[in-house]
């Protein structure tokens, strides 16, 4: 079972009383988006306006961190820059495919920029080639990602308004 960090425990207890069946061992990570404070609060904030419903994440990452690639039914909590939990997500598929494979239907409900494949590749390119680099591997466009679909389960629609 994963730790819950202290910063997001809150929340987390709080979708716990709310949903009831729900087993703490579907807690998979309280993370942020991005490598940067900006691309985390913003695309935090597409998260929790529905407009982001999915990410993708270089296989190599989370083998060089020592953690299992996620799953269907793994909860997750979003956070801002700061770490202040922002929602719990859901992920709801997960495919292993190349950088170059990444169809323009998965760009578009990764929700970032102006939604279209063409966006999508340049941005994810200059981020994995950031991320390579930084681990001492070399980008290319045959990497694989865990491109992984999500949903928002809490707070539910009426919460997160105002």
């Amino acid at each position: 079972m994963m730790v819950i960090p202290a910063n997001v425990q809150s929340m987390w207890r709080e979708y716990l009383d709310i949903v009831r069946d729900v087993e703490e061992s579907r807690f998979y990570e309280a993370f942020s988006f991005g490598d940067s404070p900006a691309m985390a609060d913003e695309l935090g904030q597409l998260v929790l306006s529905r407009i982001k419903r999915a990410t993708a994440g270089s296989v190599w990452s989370y083998e060089d961190a020592g953690k299992p690639i996620p799953k269907k039914g793994d909860l997750s909590v979003v956070t801002d820059s700061s770490g202040k939990p922002l929602c719990i997500i859901e992920t709801i598929q997960v495919d292993i495919v190349p950088f170059d494979r990444v169809t323009s239907e998965f760009a578009s409900i990764e929700g970032e920029g102006d939604g279209s494949l063409t966006y999508w590749r340049d941005a994810h390119r200059a981020y994995f080639t950031r991320e390579c680099a930084s681990s001492m591997r070399v980008f290319s466009d045959s990497i694989p990602l865990a491109c992984e679909q999500f949903k928002v389960v809490y707070p539910l629609p009426a919460q997160s308004a105002g």
